[in-house]
């Protein structure tokens, strides 16, 4: 038992129920489009993830400057500095999952967080899909392998243990299992008094799936004019909320505040920036069993600017035709307001592309017709790094 720790609980098999089976078809990428705010008030993986949770709104003359992901206090550069230093230590890290060897297959493992999604989680009391934001994160991450889910496992942690606030966040993940067509093996929770404010707690996740080796998924056929597909997200995920988060504070609108759009629908600032993250485990793994799929990148912190890349052999890299797909008005309203440079937006948020997959040539015409909607966003073209045109 840690220092500090008063409660460990292990959730067994017991209580994960199976994924309810699903009929055939099409599979649609997410059943949850958003949500309502009550009406009161040997091969590796590592991403890094860094929340910031302060508050300070600086001075007005700041307030007037165009925001940054660094000046919300999250430094993606320093994340890739840290990677690199652990590649010395354990090379061949760096991918979106983990694969270990297991005789015919690899077995292929992912861990992720919601990050400062919760603090919008705590002050919306909207506790029932976050859980699904932390499946998709790990989910979305391993199945660019072409790996299928097997199981998953989570760990909550907060000061003072609310069994029905858990209850709720529990229910949320054994939801993402079922999308994703994998279990709740397991988990821990941890009640550690003095660690957390009153009434907050913190998620992990962690994924395992399989591939087969001759099937798995890793880049090296990718060549120069395969094409850029993305599949459309449901709005920010989980990522970028540390900005996101200052935005809103700079913006003087509250949650439960109509967002401004100006296309017809009528949604609360908290509904868009609370929508779950899209799992997008059956599209996906429907769309690799027909062919033509040479790499996947799940588009999560580092936007498309650095998600992308990592997909990619030596010497290639991608064009992406900005306007080639619809981008959702929660981020127009984003960069409005926080005064976002448009190279920003593109290494801190999704953009409305959740996925890019990349495909042959010859396929490309067909899985666009039948992943609707699905964007042509781009090509591979020689040279690294992604340019925008």
């Amino acid at each position: 038992m840690g220092a500090g720790r008063l409660l460990h609980l292990v959730r067994t098999p017991a209580t994960s129920p199976a994924p309810a089976a699903r009929p055939g078809g099409h599979p649609q990428p997410q059943t949850h489009n958003y949500v309502r705010l009550p009406r009161t008030t040997s091969a590796g993986m590592r991403r890094v993830a860094v929340s910031c949770s302060g508050s300070g709104s600086g001075s007005s003359s700041a307030d007037e400057e165009g925001m940054t992901y660094k000046g919300a206090g999250v430094d993606i550069d320093a994340g890739t500095e840290l990677v690199r230093r652990i590649r010395k230590m354990a090379p061949g890290i760096g991918g979106f999952g983990g694969l270990f060897p297991h005789g015919d297959e690899y077995l292929v493992a992912g861990t992720d967080g919601v990050g400062t999604k919760l603090k919008l989680a705590f002050e919306t009391g909207i506790h029932d899909t976050i859980g699904i934001d932390l499946v998709a994160m790990s989910v979305n991450d391993i199945v660019t392998s072409g790996a299928k889910p097997l199981f998953f496992l989570d760990y909550f942690a907060t000061s003072r243990l609310d069994v029905d606030l858990a209850e709720k966040v529990i229910k949320g993940i054994v939801d993402g299992c079922q999308l994703s067509n994998c279990i709740l093996l397991g988990g821990e929770t941890a009640e550690m008094p003095d660690f957390y404010q009153e009434g907050e707690y913190d998620l992990s996740g962690f994924a395992v799936g399989a591939v087969k080796k001759d099937k798995v998924i890793d880049g090296k056929n990718i060549v120069e004019g395969d094409v850029l597909i993305g599949l459309p997200s449901s709005g920010v995920h989980s990522n970028g909320f540390s900005l996101a988060r200052r935005v809103l504070e700079r913006s003087g609108l509250s949650l439960t505040d109509p967002l401004p759009r100006n296309d017809g629908v009528t949604t609360t600032v908290g509904e868009a920036l609370m929508a779950p993250t899209v799992i997008y485990v059956k599209q996906v793994l429907e769309i690799i069993s027909k062919g033509g799929v040479t790499g996947l990148a799940h588009i999560t912190g580092g936007g498309f600017t650095d998600n992308i890349p990592r997909v990619f052999p030596k010497g290639l890299g991608a064009k992406i035709v900005t306007g080639s797909w619809e981008v959702p008005p929660v981020f127009k309203w984003l960069q409005q307001v926080g005064k976002i440079e448009d190279a920003e937006m593109l290494r801190t948020f999704n953009l409305g592309v959740g996925m890019v997959l990349v495909v042959s040539k010859d396929a490309a015409d067909r899985i666009l017709e039948e992943s609707s909607p699905a964007y042509r966003i781009g090509e591979v073209i020689q040279g690294e790094g992604v340019h925008y045109a």
